[in-house]
């Protein structure tokens, strides 16, 4: 209990722990003489002892029903060590599993084996894989910047893109080789994406730690399809365990820019058929190692910066992918698909020869594939519309072998001979920004769509415009949190899912976040029915609770699930019209009051904001035009995009030349 006595918690993670915002601890730090007194930090940042805390607030009837994972994370994050906590884990994940599954005991320190075993007994309580994923992704979380890990939606949409593109027999087992596969985000995705086809993982990662976590995430998985996946811990380049061994697919996103990757020792392996990687070009060492553990027909995909596709020095090796067929498409990744997020990294896509040719035809073509368009713009961060990018990418990926098929806007099929030159450059974007101007036709529907559009908005704006308002009324007013006191609507409070439920198969709930609302509104995440606390159903009223987001709206559709800082709020209809409640929420200057005002990034007290007192008959007449405005803002949106879109093409066209008025 010492041990548990000396573990130091944060204003954030009380929160955490307590399901609430950090506003809302800081509150009952003031307000009540019985919270724990301060043990280090500072002022401004307190640490606090979390067995006085955890005892604080169940006396106080804080903690909810959040179960015992949240508590046990802090205790990990004691450890100090970033490979003790993460081998900590692991062991941990062991002790969860059945008795069948394998693995090396790693040396822990007795605290670490002590928690390990509670973490297991948790897990047993509340679900072994949900307890390990949500351990997982708090220590990636924690030791982000020491770590480079494939983002689900990245690696799903890599795994697609191998099974699409190999050749081979359609049923059997595949085996799947990736030699650095960090915490194993890439063969869980093959897992995922193969379902009942049957697969065998050879997996390598020289960091113990991460060889670990890898290990305890594929056994879970395994579980599910009765397979054993191997995981050594090895540096696959200079030491490869599975030297000989061929496989269908072949996944990798290896480490960057690394110059002792082992030039010396192995300038004459039999791996570099294309040539021996310079010094500088160890990611084009990774190349040529996935293409030697690859069977006839077997494809590969590999994360790349985009350096490596213009580099002089690696001029000769890309040469030899092109002339042996190898290398078969290129396609460049919006900024933000994975660290580091602020670079447009390349997924280059490789084939074996099916019967075992050295050479390409001579008709054979390089699809190039342009996917920077599919960054979101808005965000704080760079981060890829994975709905639509995975989509261009993969039907792209149809032309790749069928000549007779033309390749959709933004991708294109370039000959050989037009590669070989002194270059050798394979940079999407040099070939497939000459394609991409809008036809006459494509031109004049675009103007007739923003025609209407503005049509539409004069007839709103003429509507709108004629409301009268008295001066100097005074109505009464309520807040959501009295009305939810009295039984008006009920109020529900998004989070994010588990890694492991954000990215399961067969779900079929839509998950809205922030990020989406900053971008084009509509949710890009999934998560499995039952698995989000919060659930917008049709007629639902859902408000983004963050200053530069804030929104309130009715929902329409399908059951979408919530994201941190989005909101569901249930109305009772014998009391409250929902668009009327969504109308009020939505004034700014209510987001304003309700907000904290320290920066963008604020939250906004749901329970503060504000509501007019009005019966529902009143109420109905107020909706209807908190509909029409609603609908005159969404048609200022869209024509504001189309005439941004029109003038970006038409800016294109008449850089072209060619004009004939």
């Amino acid at each position: 209990m010492s041990a548990h006595d000396a573990v130091p918690v944060s204003l954030a993670e009380i929160a955490r722990i307590a399901g609430v915002g950090r506003a809302a601890v800081s509150n009952w730090r003031r307000r009540h003489d019985s919270f724990p007194t301060r043990i280090g930090g500072t002022d401004v940042s307190p640490q606090f002892s979390l067995a006085e805390v955890e005892r604080w607030l169940r006396e106080n009837g804080k903690l909810r029903d959040i179960g015992g994972r949240e508590l046990l994370w802090p205790r990990f994050e004691a450890l100090g060590s970033r490979n003790e906590s993460g081998l900590a884990i692991a062991e941990a994940a062991r002790l969860m599993r059945s008795s069948r599954a394998r693995t090396t005991p790693a040396e822990l320190s007795t605290q670490a084996r002590d928690l390990a075993a509670q973490a297991a007994k948790v897990g047993r309580e509340e679900g072994p894989r949900e307890t390990f994923e949500f351990l997982l992704q708090r220590w990636l979380e924690t030791h982000v910047r020491q770590l480079s890990t494939t983002p689900p939606q990245l690696a799903a949409l890599m795994a697609r893109i191998a099974l699409a593109v190999r050749r081979g027999p359609a049923q059997g087992e595949l085996t799947l080789l990736d030699p650095a596969c960090g915490t194993g985000h890439l063969a869980a995705a093959a897992m995922r994406e193969c379902g009942s086809l049957g697969l065998k993982v050879l997996a390598c990662e020289r960091d113990p730690a991460l060889a670990a976590l890898a290990a305890g995430r594929l056994e879970f998985l395994a579980e599910a399809h009765d397979i054993r996946p191997r995981i050594a811990t090895a540096d696959s380049l200079r030491d490869d365990p599975f030297a000989g061994a061929k496989a269908d697919i072949a996944l990798c996103n290896p480490p960057f820019n690394e110059r002792d990757w082992g030039y010396e020792e192995l300038a004459t392996d039999q791996r570099w058929t294309h040539g021996l990687p310079p010094r500088t070009e160890p990611e084009l060492a990774w190349v040529q190692h996935l293409l030697a553990h690859l069977k006839p027909g077997g494809a590969a995909v590999v994360v790349l910066p985009p350096a490596v596709a213009s580099r002089k020095a690696g001029r000769r090796i890309r040469s030899s992918l092109l002339r042996t067929g190898a290398l078969r498409a290129v396609v460049s990744l919006p900024p933000g698909s994975a660290q580091p997020h602020s670079v447009s990294l390349q997924l280059w896509i490789l084939r074996a020869a099916p019967d075992g040719t050295a050479a390409a035809p001579p008709d054979q073509n390089v699809l190039l594939v342009d996917a920077t368009r599919f960054a979101r713009s808005g965000t704080r961060e760079p981060s890829p519309d994975w709905s639509g990018l995975g989509s261009f990418v993969l039907t792209s990926m149809t032309a790749l072998d069928h000549v007779d098929q033309d390749p959709p806007k933004g991708a294109v099929r370039i000959p050989l001979l037009d590669l070989l030159d002194d270059e050798v450059d394979v940079t999407p974007g040099r070939y497939t920004a000459t394609t991409a101007e809008s036809s006459r036709e494509e031109l004049t529907v675009k103007w007739g769509d923003f025609g209407s559009l503005l049509t539409d908005l004069a007839d709103h704006a003429r509507l709108l415009s004629a409301l009268d308002f008295e001066t100097g009324a005074s109505q009464a007013v309520t807040t959501v949190g009295d009305l939810a006191k009295a039984g008006a609507l009920t109020l529900r409070a998004g989070q994010q899912p588990l890694e492991s439920a954000a990215t399961a198969r067969g779900a079929d709930v839509r998950l809205l976040t922030i990020a989406d609302l900053l971008h084009d509104g509509t949710p890009h995440g999934v998560v499995p029915t039952g698995s989000a606390p919060a659930v917008a159903e049709e007629g639902d009223v859902v408000v983004a609770g963050v200053a530069r987001a804030f929104k309130a709206w009715v929902h329409e559709g399908p059951p979408m699930a919530l994201g941190p800082q989005l909101y569901v709020l249930r109305v009772d209809t014998e009391k409250l019209e929902a668009h009327f409640l969504a109308g009020c929420l939505y004034a700014p200057a209510n987001g304003r009051q309700a907000g904290t005002h320290a920066s963008s990034s604020s939250r906004v007290d749901i329970r503060r904001l504000q509501v007019l007192q009005l019966p529902l008959e009143k109420q109905m007449t107020y909706a209807e035009t908190f509909r029409r405005l609603r609908a005159f803002e969404e048609l200022l949106t869209a024509a504001g995009g189309s005439g941004k879109g029109l003038v970006s093409d038409m800016s294109d066209r008449l850089a072209a030349g060619g004009l004939t008025t």
